[in-house]
């Protein structure tokens, strides 16, 4: 048989919606299908899915996507693997013994469990945790939302007191229910997804005793093995349906699988995803790093038996800025009319906009630091408003980068770019400027998806290495080089810095005048 004729799949299961991928050997989805499903905010701050529309919603996507994909005379026999990426920390638990839910999958968004972190904190051994796993305590990792549900939600304890309860992100579910659940029982996770629940050691890839004792739940809980992100048994096969037989041979988080798609395999390589917020993943090579500079240590990959690691840094503030102009501001009807506004001026006009509106993430972790605007004048257009909106994203993004330089030694070479704000070509082109190195675009950004069906592409044979894999989505992708001095560059950022340690202070001076 011909490589080209063999197809992976992709399920991309995010937090608003899922997606079914079919990728060809050169890396181009031939056929695709999405839906969103529910989102539950039962009180603020809460936000939860239910764990059965997940997997309904994967089993539409996947029915619908094959039956595109037959209808341009293609044979689902042609599919020879699967692989799966999907939202992180996101916590579902269900009975061990009859594979049903017990209660709603908390989302990684969500934060009721401020109480109980702020508790963990207090408790002997807490400071040595983040040098463990790589996390510091906070509402975002899986221990936190399993633990408030051990406390509030009656059906949880009374599996925890009879032995039955199992625990797992969106990857183990859905992997436990697409291979038929409890008879089955295929019950695993990969290092990238069990880095995000504080139960997993970095360096040995297995759970940590001391860490399970921290939290209350060593042999409480049926916990799903760790394997490899790229496996030719481990992870099953769908039991039925359209693809029943198929195998899953890949499993990576969201950002790990977008670092995987954006090809990132060396130190030095990262990617920055521009959604609602940004995330960035920085390639650290084959040793955890521990960051000094308020970033998170995980797990990249771990394909050929060996990890490779990451820094993760996240922007809380990305398209949402853009959508602020938008729907608060009325600035434009549509977020991608942001550009046109932003080229009416030539600069910011001196105009800098601090886009904290609910704190700055990383590496700054001010929590309350607020919204502000510095530098209008009368001269001061929409257009000067607009571009400081995009230029706050990427002086965040560069804090961040220099953040994980310092952190790892590694000198950054390109940074990989997806997700919507990067269809920005000003945004782009500031980025570029502002870091002082090649910005890459590819022409496909579906690159969270092409990771994932990289990882079942490598179990399967459909691609041998990394180097195979060196040309796939290169083609028509937009270069964005430099275009102002490292000096200029130097010289933008430092009144962004300015503007931050401003804000921050006029904070302080309102809370003690």
């Amino acid at each position: 048989m011909q490589p080209s004729e063999i197809f992976v799949g992709s399920i991309d299961q995010g937090t608003t919606s899922t997606r079914f991928l079919i990728f060809n050997r050169e890396g181009e989805p031939v056929a695709s299908h999405q839906v969103e499903f529910p989102q539950i905010y039962p009180k603020s701050g809460w936000h939860e899915h239910n764990p059965l529309d997940l997997v309904s919603s994967v089993e539409t996507c996947v029915e619908q996507a094959v039956k595109q994909f037959e209808s341009t005379g293609y044979s689902r026999n042609d599919i020879k693997a699967v692989g799966i990426t999907n939202q992180r920390e996101t916590t579902v638990v269900w009975d061990y013994e009859t594979g049903e839910p017990l209660c709603n999958a908390i989302v990684w968004t969500d934060t009721r469990s401020q109480a109980i972190v702020k508790d963990l904190k207090e408790k002997p051994g807490a400071s040595r945790l983040q040098q463990i796993c790589g996390l510091p305590l906070s509402t975002y990792s899986s221990s936190s939302k399993l633990l408030w549900m051990l406390t509030n939600v009656p059906r949880v304890k009374d599996a925890y007191e009879r032995g039955t309860l199992a625990f797992g992100t969106v990857d183990t579910w859905l992997v436990y229910r697409l291979n038929g659940g409890h008879q089955a029982n295929v019950f695993v996770s990969d290092p990238t997804n069990a880095s995000r629940t504080m139960f997993m050691n970095l360096e040995t890839l297995e759970y940590d005793n001391s860490l399970l004792d921290f939290f209350d739940i060593r042999g409480r809980v049926h916990l799903p093995k760790i394997v490899p992100s790229s496996d030719t048994k481990a992870y099953g096969a769908i039991s039925d349906g359209i693809l029943a037989g198929v195998p899953i041979m890949g499993c990576l988080g969201d950002q790990s699988s977008a670092l995987v798609g954006q090809k990132g395999f060396s130190p030095g390589m990262a990617k920055n995803t521009y959604g609602t917020g940004c995330f960035l993943l920085y390639n650290v090579g084959e040793k955890p790093v521990i960051s000094k500079h308020g970033l998170l240590a995980t797990v990249a990959y771990h394909f050929d038996g060996k990890p490779v690691y990451a820094l993760e840094g996240s922007i809380a503030v990305g398209g949402s800025g853009v959508k602020f102009l938008q729907n608060n501001l009325e600035f434009f009807k549509e977020s991608k009319e942001v550009n046109d506004l932003a080229l009416t001026v030539e600069d910011n006009g001196g105009c800098v906009f601090v886009t904290a509106f609910s704190g700055l993430f990383a590496p700054y972790w001010i929590d309350d630091a607020k919204g502000t605007i510095f530098g209008i004048t009368q001269y001061t257009k929409k257009g000067h408003i607009a571009r400081a909106t995009l230029e706050a994203t990427c002086f965040q993004t560069k804090a961040i980068l220099d953040a994980m330089e310092k952190d790892s030694g590694h000198a950054l070479s390109e940074l990989a770019v997806d997700g919507g704000m990067s269809n920005s070509d000003l945004a782009m082109q500031t980025q570029a400027d502002l870091i002082s190195i090649p910005v890459y675009r590819p022409k496909m950004r579906e690159t969270t998806a092409l990771g994932a069906a990289i990882a079942a592409g490598l179990a399967v044979g459909l691609w041998r290495n990394f180097a195979e894999l060196r040309d796939i989505n290169r083609a028509g992708g937009a270069v964005f080089e430099p275009r102002i001095s490292r000096q200029q560059s130097a010289e933008s950022f430092a009144l962004w810095e300015k503007a931050v340690e401003s804000d921050v202070s006029s904070e302080t001076t309102a809370l003690h005048p």
